[in-house]
């Protein structure tokens, strides 16, 4: 029997050796853990399967030594080429004949991230319960050359907290401030309960934390990234494995213990974990976070979106606040029209005369708003130049709704005989066919009779847990729904591939990367400080590609240029969702939103192709200064802002991206309040006050 085998690509490499018929990974890219002992590699096997019943090897809580995930056995792998890359697929059974899985790793030629997710089949004549099915697991993780040194204290993790309004929130510790003690004292050896465990529940998938993680090793020099592709409940854990000496990653979807997930599996019957990604490279955290983007942009839905990069004006924030009329618009209209924008999108309350939170659900316009009507309203957007766009919120139905009187409980969601009430609306379950065809009418409505070409799709409520109509547990009729959603969101595009749908949860509370393969675009934050709204932008392009991640613009009615300024900066380096009251932003004020919109398109063909750098590391709110750029190895784009700070020099250190052959201020292109010089290495800022922001465009040498 062969021994080990190899799949690799320009950028990836992995190495599988066989041990005593089973399959064991031994080198992830830069992770080379081949010359270890056997005795360590035995522990990294690939999978984790918890079958209901069976006898679970591990010690607490964590996902490791799963049965019969630990005695799966090697069957075979394949090899396939593909246009960008290769797959592999390797299967295993265990030694009773219950199950086959077959582990695949989808390898890129443009990025050292590798795919992986797990099919599994019930091969036995009878039904099976899954407790955990790893999407990928991996043991060694940032220990080559390092298996005897102390995991612990050697490496830093990096989770990124995510809250309504305070999003991709980077927290750095290491692991033993995290509380994953390393317990190997010279050759004692125990293995500990204790796991760094990250969950997200509900169908918000970045309700609490965003679906990555990152792990760097100070001793090694290497970085591991990961994120996981769910629209719904996921869970990763670091833990240790063997008798406490490695460390070990597990990634998944839903699972019963955190994720109230269980699921039948009748003979032949198979299931398909989560897809998640996973990378392993020499470099920092913001290395890593460049190799994700690059992999980010490979799996996303070829759009022209993403490649023109539109300015889109939104009524909504610091706006109309969800109070639209077609008195009310048409000053707005003319506004953005002036400035520069090309989509115009009317948000919330135009389905409604009054209040509308607890009746929403047949998305119907309201006369009282439009008394001509709002297709007249949508065509006048057009007329301007522009693309007209609506809000909506198809997955939700107000319990005030004439409609959900009149609905069966199978379209919506149910647990203990009663249907979930969320915030006053009930939720639509898309595993019914009735729905989808109800959302196809409503999307076919806004585009083809009101002539819509942008949607910003809302989601402002949350499932729970789950729903227990046509499944097995809560967490299994919450994956149903959001695949089933997934299925639907592609099927629109496939026939409407032309129209951007917006993708917002209050913000950014579902910003994973199932629903952002399918979207151009993602709503960052609703943060309506505007200063706090640059701490977000600055880590947006971490959690999402630049080129999707659009961020709130809104100039106030009394503010000053230097508010304008930093209004603009907040969105020039990812997407500007310009708003505010531009029709009562008068004079120079209004000149510098024209200014930056217009200096924006004058290098936004660039964003999509760039990547993001970090000079001073992932920011945090209420930092005093704080920077976020873009390069290409030749040119850096950075934007610079002071917060509240007592100083008014502040400097960049630049020199691991070149030497500095010259700095431009691109916006504003004229100056009043600060001044900058430069060295080889350094960018030298002072802002004569508070709330200042400059973007600059960096030629290397």
């Amino acid at each position: 029997m062969q021994s080990s085998f190899t799949i690799q690509t320009a950028k990836a490499v992995l190495v599988f050796e066989l041990i005593d018929n089973k399959v064991v990974l031994s080198r992830l890219n830069s992770n080379d853990m081949t010359s270890w002992s056997e005795k360590l590699k035995q522990n990294n096997y690939l999978t984790e399967v918890q079958i209901t019943g069976k006898n679970f090897h591990h010690k607490g809580v964590s996902f490791v030594n799963s049965n019969p995930g630990m005695e799966l056995e090697y069957v075979s792998h394949e090899t396939t080429n593909t246009d960008d890359g290769k797959l592999l697929s390797v299967v295993q059974r265990d030694p009773e004949g219950q199950i086959e899985t077959v582990n695949y790793y989808r390898l890129y030629d443009q990025s050292a991230i590798i795919r992986s997710w797990v099919t599994i089949t019930n091969i036995t004549a009878d039904e099976l319960g899954l407790e955990y099915v790893s999407s990928f697991a991996m043991t060694g993780i940032n220990q080559a050359n390092d298996q005897t040194g102390n995991y612990a204290t050697h490496n830093d993790i990096f989770i990124a907290h995510n809250n309504w309004t305070a999003e991709a929130q980077w927290k750095k510790q290491s692991l033993k401030d995290a509380g994953l003690d390393y317990w190997v004292d010279g050759e004692k050896l125990q293995a500990s309960t204790k796991r760094v465990s990250i969950t997200n529940n509900s169908s918000w998938s970045s309700s609490e934390y965003s679906p990555n993680g990152i792990l760097t090793n100070n001793q090694t020099g290497q970085s591991a990234i990961w994120q996981i592709e769910n629209n719904g409940a996921w869970h990763y854990e670091l833990t240790d494995i063997g008798l406490g000496n490695l460390l070990a990653l597990r990634l998944s979807g839903p699972e019963e213990l955190d994720n109230h997930w269980w699921k039948s599996l009748k003979p032949d019957d198979k299931f398909t974990t989560c897809p998640v990604a996973f990378g392993q490279l020499y470099g920092d955290a913001e290395a890593a976070l460049q190799e994700m983007t690059l992999y980010r942009r490979l799996i996303r839905r070829k759009n022209r979106d993403n490649q023109k990069l539109p300015v889109i004006f939104n009524d909504y924030m610091n706006g109309l606040a969800g109070d639209p009329t077609t008195e009310k618009e048409i000053p707005l209209i003319n506004s953005a029209r002036d400035v520069g924008c090309e989509y115009f999108v009317i948000d919330c309350g135009w389905y409604a005369p009054g209040y509308w939170w607890d009746s929403v659900g047949e998305w119907k316009p309201s006369k009282e708003r439009f008394p001509d009507g709002i297709e007249k309203l949508i065509q006048y957007i057009r007329d301007q130049g522009m693309t007209p766009g609506l809000w909506l919120e198809l997955e939700v139905m107000g319990i005030k709704c004439p409609l959900a009187d009149e609905l069966p409980d199978s379209w919506f969601f149910m647990r203990h005989g009663k249907r979930v009430i969320d915030a006053d609306r009930y939720h639509l379950d898309f595993t019914n066919p009735d729905v989808r065809q109800f959302a196809d009418n409503v999307i076919k409505r806004l585009v083809d009779e009101y002539g819509v070409g942008y949607i910003k799709m809302d989601y402002n409520i949350t499932t729970g847990i789950g729903t227990e109509l046509n499944s097995d547990s809560f967490g299994d009729g919450l994956l149903k729904h959001n695949r089933a959603y997934l299925t639907w969101l592609k099927s629109i595009f496939t026939h409407y591939p032309d129209l951007v749908i917006e993708n917002c949860g209050s913000g950014g509370m579902r910003h994973d990367y199932a629903m952002m393969q399918q979207h151009s675009i993602q709503s960052l934050t609703d943060q309506t400080d505007y200063l706090r709204n640059g701490n977000i932008a600055a880590v947006g392009a971490s959690v999402v590609t630049p080129e999707q991640c659009a961020v709130w613009s809104y100039p106030l009615q009394d503010g000053d240029d230097e508010e304008v300024i930093f209004n603009m900066i907040n969105a020039m380096l990812l997407r500007i969702h310009q708003s505010g009251l531009l029709n009562k932003v008068t004079g120079h004020r209004l000149d510098l939103v024209a200014q930056g919109i217009s200096v924006y398109k004058g290098y936004r063909n660039k964003i999509a192709t760039m990547v993001p750098i970090w000079p001073e590391g992932l920011g945090q709110l209420d930092d005093s200064w704080f920077s976020y750029g873009m390069t290409n190895g030749d040119e850096i784009y950075i934007a610079t802002w002071r917060g509240i700070s007592k100083t008014s020099n502040h400097k960049i250190d630049l020199s691991k991206y070149g030497k500095i052959k010259e700095v431009e201020q691109v916006y504003p292109i004229k100056e009043a309040n600060s001044s900058f010089t430069n060295n080889d290495t350094q960018l030298q800022v002072e802002f004569k006050k508070d709330k200042i922001a400059r973007l600059y465009r960096i030629k290397l040498n």
